[in-house]
């Protein structure tokens, strides 16, 4: 409800008529129960959807957390080598989860609106402490003052924060998705943010950090897909786990129990 959609597709248009070729993908929640879900982002981006120069891409996160889907980070390097050069990450947006993204951008801008209950709620969800920008949508009409006040606030809190970026001090701003009012100035402040980061080193070092996270998930991931798919392991864990929902077997015994049935694979 902050207007991610609205000012993703805003920022968009305004990527477009600079000349950019614009990616987003866009991360919508899904059902718990049925791993479903409705992929609404692309149609409230009625505008941007129709223009040549930007691709939309949205996807269900399936459950997964962290406010990105499993494959985020291989589909943002097709969209780079297909040509878009700027590429918009829109996340799940339930607060607490939305860290993994993070993890596979250069910069982290958290859109709020203004009055949502504690104005430094974020404060203690963690995510406002990795954002690079913070952005008071929502800044028109009657609830323009409550903006610049909530974007006060946050900024005296941020000033007590180790800054998510070494060299940047993280700011609050307001703007206006629906009137475009402030969005240009939000891009000013990203590029400006990648000039300073590229002259210091901190893109560069973090871009070869993420790498190294991602080697490491995908070995995760493939070595829990080898564990779970194992004979062995398939083979007794339905017992090992009735024997622990029975308190019969302490997790920490079934977990080794189920280890000892994985020979490591051979090295070639």
């Amino acid at each position: 409800g902050v207007g991610k959609s609205t000012f993703i597709e805003a920022l968009g248009l305004h990527l477009c008529e600079q000349g950019h070729k614009v990616a987003v993908l866009a991360v919508d929640p899904s059902s718990t129960v049925t791993r479903g879900s409705i992929l609404g982002d692309k149609t409230r981006m009625e505008k941007l959807s129709g223009d040549l120069r930007a691709f939309i891409r949205p996807s269900p996160s399936s459950g997964t957390l962290g406010g990105v889907t499993r494959k985020s980070r291989e589909t943002l390097l097709i969209c780079e080598a297909a040509g878009y050069n700027i590429i918009l990450v829109e996340t799940v947006g339930v607060g607490q989860s939305e860290t993994t993204v993070r993890s596979m951008v250069d910069f982290f801008l958290l859109v709020l609106i203004p009055g949502g209950g504690d104005e430094l709620q974020g404060i203690k969800k963690g995510v406002v402490e990795l954002a690079d920008a913070i952005a008071i949508n929502k800044a028109d009409g009657k609830d323009k003052l409550k903006a610049q006040t909530a974007a006060g606030e946050y900024n005296r809190a941020l000033h007590y924060l180790t800054p998510a970026t070494e060299g940047w001090r993280t700011q609050a701003y307001t703007c206006s998705a629906l009137h475009g009012d402030g969005v240009g100035a939000l891009w000013e402040i990203v590029t400006k943010f990648q000039a300073v980061t590229s002259a210091s080193g901190v893109l560069a070092a973090r871009r070869q950090a993420q790498s190294k996270a991602w080697l490491h998930t995908l070995v995760e991931e493939q070595l829990r897909t080898y564990f779970f798919g194992h004979p062995a392991v398939r083979a007794q864990l339905p017992s090992i786990e009735q024997a622990v929902v029975e308190g019969r077997l302490p997790a920490t015994a079934a977990a080794r129990q189920l280890l000892q049935c994985v020979q490591p694979p051979a090295v070639e």
